[in-house]
């Protein structure tokens, strides 16, 4: 975050003024100009258990929250994205928050901005126009929208420059600033599946374990899956399965660290064996509980084919 600025023009007055601690609100509400990074910044915060509402009219601001406040634990902390999609939000964003500051409710804004260069380089690359460019240059619409914005960018508790950022870096940004200090947390789903059924769609990491004797030619242990005890005891007691294991573990360790460096908080790590039944079901079982013993890292177990014929 050391190459983003971040200023805060309302002081501390205007903190004071609805009650808000810093880092802290119980309502966030993320605007700026077009391009500035409004969504990263959002699906950040869902990444790290906010309520996100995108698009939403300023007038709904009380009513939204009011809903939230009565959700208890299950809502912690919501999130609404306003901007130029939200209509009447020159007239009506000021006076819904002076609303917020009557009712008492904590709240914090966080304007993102960028450079007109920036700005105008970012809507070049997504091959599409501003939204108040109206048929003239794209500098015209960043011109509007800046004048539109002006006094909600005074009012913001936080301006957040990302001229500098990439997604990654505003992602790290926005962490730091709303989150709880502490490690990113990362939510793995090992998966096992069999590969006469094709390929996961959606595998980051997909490990075969077919180099392992198959309980299918057992006659006594076919019938059975990767869940039961006898058939996790024969394919853990495999020759090469602890190496298996152990090595797969240690190889995902760098991998797992990235992930966080590049604020990635999901993977799924696929398992196969011929059909998704013995092999791959108790390998994944294992590995889920090796993986769960490093550090900041949460594992869900799944079977894709289990009961597949």
């Amino acid at each position: 975050m050391s190459d983003a600025e971040v200023t805060s023009p309302a002081a501390e007055g205007a903190a004071q003024e609805h009650g808000a601690q810093e880092h802290n609100a119980e309502l966030l509400i993320i605007t700026g100009m077009s391009g500035a990074g409004r969504s990263t910044a959002a699906d950040a915060l869902e990444d790290h258990g906010w309520y996100v509402v995108d698009n939403i009219p300023p007038k709904m601001l009380n009513m939204l929250t009011e809903i939230v406040s009565h959700a208890g634990p299950a809502i912690p902390k919501l999130a609404a994205v306003v901007d130029l999609r939200s209509k009447g939000l020159s007239a009506n964003i000021l006076e819904s928050l002076n609303t917020l500051s009557a009712s008492g409710i904590k709240y914090q804004v966080l304007f993102l901005d960028a450079s007109d260069e920036v700005l105008v380089r970012r809507f070049e690359q997504g091959r599409r126009p501003h939204p108040l460019q109206n048929g003239g240059r794209i500098l015209d619409g960043i011109a509007a929208e800046r004048e539109l914005l002006k006094d909600l960018r005074h009012k913001a508790d936080i301006v957040l420059d990302t001229s500098s950022l990439n997604v990654h870096g505003l992602a790290s940004a926005v962490t730091d600033l709303f989150t709880d200090s502490g490690p990113v947390v990362l939510r793995l789903n090992v998966m096992s599946f069999g590969f006469k059924y094709g390929l996961p769609v959606d595998a980051n990491y997909v490990a075969d374990v077919r180099f392992l004797p198959n309980p299918h030619w057992i006659p006594e242990l076919r019938p059975h899956t990767g869940q039961d005890e006898d058939v996790r005891d024969y394919v853990l007691a495999a020759s090469g399965a602890e190496e298996f294991l152990e090595s797969y573990v240690k190889a995902l360790e760098p991998v797992l660290a990235g992930y966080r460096r590049e604020n990635k908080h999901y993977a799924t790590i696929a398992v196969g064996c011929t059909g998704g039944k013995h092999r791959s079901v108790a390998m994944s079982e294992e590995l889920s509980k090796r993986l769960a013993q490093l550090p900041n890292v949460t594992v869900n177990t799944s079977h894709r084919d289990l009961g597949r014929e």
